[in-house]
């Protein structure tokens, strides 16, 4: 596993010897320096890539010099030396991406009808064949496969968003599009080994019961429009990639640990808007879903249809969630501190200082009363968690 150490005073210490510690501080920089390098490429590529297609906006001068810039590159990658690799990588890639989004777009733009129907299955035959050849060990440099992968993963993806346009098609079929989405991001992240892919798997299964965000004029927001049902599914994935990190290698314990910070990070923002507003358990799915786009012609005839479903649906308050909320934050405290789960706890004291300051100005900015509660019920429980570690630490001490 991956720790934070203070090597000098290790070394102080005794712990480790000054030699060791070069050691650690080099290999720590090394990792660094290659991510910045890394980080850096990928987005030159990028940003090439786009430039030359707009720049160019025709399909055949884009096709010609993305064939070419291909060429080039996979020239320089089998005979030249491992100093030039970077440049055989940046110019395959760019080659590869001006010949696969140049042909994308023109597809959307000129020949929408049957867009989805081509992109779909030819990015997902790319997607299976390079997957597969990268699996056994591709003939190519294990970065340029990669981001050929995900070409190959973006071109599936946009022809069946595509489709779902062209057919407007909606729940639940549009909620397994966005399961099997987080599917194919996670497994291809693990797979090339990228955590930044495995990352963005997070959106999807999020939408998967539309949870989100939006952007409008000087505002960005996130709405759950059902916290609950999304706290369930975000501690039920937390849960399964705590459970299988503890018997997978490092290199795929790494990806599950990105998957249990970023959904406890969505299911503490489902919290907020929960104790911000409540919730009437399953009232966009099985209940009568939202005005816009709802079967009901009029909003007397949706509030209606709203207030019968209310009136017998599970209520979580905002105040009780509030206190729920609360509470699972101080249990999360104290187990990531026992666990030396550092993210997890760094990621709870954050939300508890985003759940006091939310809940000063909304709910209690005039009761001082709470504050004297809840201020002489931190004592006690900060002395619980102090006796507790040092009976843990007495116990496991012991022969």
């Amino acid at each position: 596993m991956h720790a934070i150490a203070d090597t000098t005073r290790l070394t102080a210490e005794g712990v480790i010897t000054a030699d060791q510690a070069r050691i650690i501080e080099s290999r720590a920089r090394e990792a660094m320096i290659t991510l910045g390098v890394n980080v850096i490429l990928c987005l030159g590529i990028l940003a090439a890539t786009g430039g030359f297609i707009f720049w160019l906006a025709d399909p055949l001068p884009v096709a010609i010099a993305g064939l070419l810039m291909t060429l080039t590159g996979l020239a320089i990658l089998a005979r030249g030396g491992e100093m030039f690799h970077m440049f055989g990588n940046a110019a395959t890639l760019i080659g590869a991406g001006m010949l696969i989004g140049g042909a994308t777009l023109e597809l959307m733009d000129n020949y929408e009808e049957i867009a989805g129907w081509v992109l779909w299955p030819v990015g997902g035959l790319l997607l299976a064949v390079l997957s597969l050849r990268y699996w056994r060990g591709g003939l190519s440099s294990h970065f340029v496969l990669g981001a050929l992968i995900l070409m190959g993963l973006a071109v599936h993806i946009i022809g069946i968003e595509a489709l779902s346009r062209q057919h407007d098609i909606g729940s639940p079929l549009r909620n397994f599009e966005m399961l099997y989405y987080a599917a194919l991001l996670a497994g291809i992240g693990a797979l090339i080994d990228v955590r930044l892919v495995t990352a963005f798997a997070l959106a999807p299964f999020a939408q998967a019961l539309e949870t989100g965000s939006a952007y409008f004029h000087a505002a960005y927001v996130f709405y759950s429009p059902e916290p609950t049902l999304s706290i369930l599914q975000m501690s039920a994935l937390i849960a399964l990639c705590l459970w299988l990190a503890r018997s997978q290698p490092e290199r795929i314990a790494r990806h599950l640990r990105i998957l249990v910070m970023l959904a406890f990070v969505v299911a503490n923002l489902c919290a907020l808007v929960g104790s911000l507003w409540g919730d009437f358990v399953g009232e966009t799915i099985w209940g009568p879903g939202r005005y816009y786009g709802s079967v009901h012609q009029d909003w007397d005839s949706f509030n209606a249809a709203r207030t019968v479903f209310r009136d017998t649906a599970l209520e979580l308050s905002a105040n009780l969630y509030s206190i729920l909320w609360a509470l699972a934050l101080a249990g999360m405290v104290v187990w990531a501190a026992m666990r030396n789960e550092r993210g997890l706890f760094n990621a709870s004291l954050t939300f508890g200082g985003i759940h006091a300051y939310t809940q000063l100005f909304e709910s209690f900015a005039d009761e001082p009363l709470a504050y004297v509660i809840g201020g002489l019920t931190a004592v006690p429980l900060a002395w619980g968690i102090w006796r507790l570690n040092l009976w843990i630490t007495a116990r496991q001490a012991a022969p």
